[in-house]
């Protein structure tokens, strides 16, 4: 995916720029014709609206999967051990989005920006987490998983309440009865998945028809693959499906978005874009504003006893972990996109995530790269 960015943004800003958002706004037609070769249904989307629209549902297919997982055994399967990460991410949301209206109280017409910088990016964090994972205790790593996951479920349902068009009810049924079928699906507890795909391709027509976003099926369909309770189940379609898809969503769908979203051309802009309202609010958004809703409702939640502190983790490395929550890049460019949609603010969003998500990369890299480790002695007995 940095590879991918940088790429982007090198082709922006040469003499290929031109070229390239060429080939992203050319027009791509799939849909069905009868004998005769009229159009029954048919997508007429530009190439970049079809990776962040199209690939971008498989990704949330996948990351609805983890999340599935996550909610019935994993680290959000009950109450007490979902408490921290489930307020911790709440917090994580909030506040940068109060950061960003903040920057922007003077400026009505950026408002509807204010959830570019409250999701965090599950692969960049636990990347960079991995890097020092020879220093970082697992429950540090398992925090910030749970709390990737939850964030991103909040992010979905951010999308899938504020960033809709005009809701065109004949498709909404469609989607309906498709989204019940599914269900069905999984109560009879089908393990094929082609049936899940077919529905779930119908689905997605129909929320872009219903003006609703389509990456959303793609949660949907997640949530009605079966999963099988026993942790050590290696035949769980869920587990399977995950698998499956990983590789091309780690190694195709991320990079090709992170190269049709990251061309930023920065001609004729000078130090004043970067302190454009915009692009402050969001580099801010997820650099400051992470850290402080998720250290600062972590350390009240501890000191409280509300929660249990992580296990061998010192509050550095939780601090360390909480900056690493402000890499944005995936989630924040795609809603960036959705909020700012024909608006002329891409430079703006672009510059603001890629700022704030490498800063909190490096920043929290370091913390967690030199913050000691607590020894086991100094854990209650």
């Amino acid at each position: 995916m940095l590879v991918a960015a940088a790429l982007a943004m090198l082709v922006a800003n040469s003499s290929l720029e031109p070229m390239y958002h060429a080939y992203l706004a050319q027009t791509l037609t799939v849909g069905f014709t009868d004998p005769e070769g009229h159009a029954v249904v048919a997508f007429q989307k530009p190439l970049l609206l079809w990776v962040n629209d199209f690939f971008m549902a498989i990704f949330f297919l996948f990351a609805g999967l983890e999340i599935k997982r996550e909610l019935f055994k994993g680290a959000l399967s009950s109450l007490k051990r979902a408490a921290l990460p489930i307020i911790a991410a709440a917090c994580g949301m909030a506040i940068p989005a109060v950061v960003y209206l903040f920057i922007n109280q003077a400026h009505p017409e950026f408002h509807h920006g204010w959830a570019i910088p409250a999701a965090t990016d599950i692969a960049f964090a636990v990347g960079v987490v991995a890097l020092a994972s020879s220093r970082v205790p697992s429950s540090i790593k398992v925090l910030l998983l749970a709390i990737a996951v939850v964030d991103d479920l909040g992010a979905m349902l951010v999308i899938a309440l504020f960033y809709n068009s005009d809701i065109y009810m004949p498709a909404l049924t469609v989607a309906g009865v498709m989204t019940a079928i599914l269900f069905v699906f999984n109560r009879l507890k089908i393990t094929n998945y082609g049936p899940y795909f077919l529905i779930a391709f119908i689905l997605w027509a129909a929320m872009f028809k219903a003006g609703i976003h389509p990456t959303i099926a793609g949660v949907i369909m997640a949530f009605m693959i079966p999963l099988n309770k026993d942790v050590h189940d290696r035949n769980c379609p869920l587990e399977r499906l995950a698998e499956m898809l990983k590789p091309w969503v780690v190694f195709a769908i991320l990079p090709v978005f992170a190269f049709a979203n990251a061309g930023v051309s920065f001609a004729g802009m000078g130090l004043e874009a970067l302190l454009h309202p915009v692009t402050l609010g969001i580099g801010l958004g997820l650099f400051i504003g992470k850290q402080i809703g998720i250290f600062g409702s972590v350390w009240a939640c501890v000191k409280t006893g509300l929660c249990h502190m992580p296990t061998r983790a010192s509050w550095l490395q939780v601090y360390g972990m909480s900056v690493l929550c402000g890499i944005g890049f995936t989630m924040a460019l795609f809603v960036g996109g959705l909020a700012f949609e024909g608006h002329g603010m891409d430079a703006y969003v672009r510059m603001g995530v890629m700022a704030g998500s490498v800063l909190s990369a490096v920043v929290g890299y370091a913390i967690l790269y030199f913050a000691v480790p607590r020894s086991y002695e100094e854990l209650p007995k």
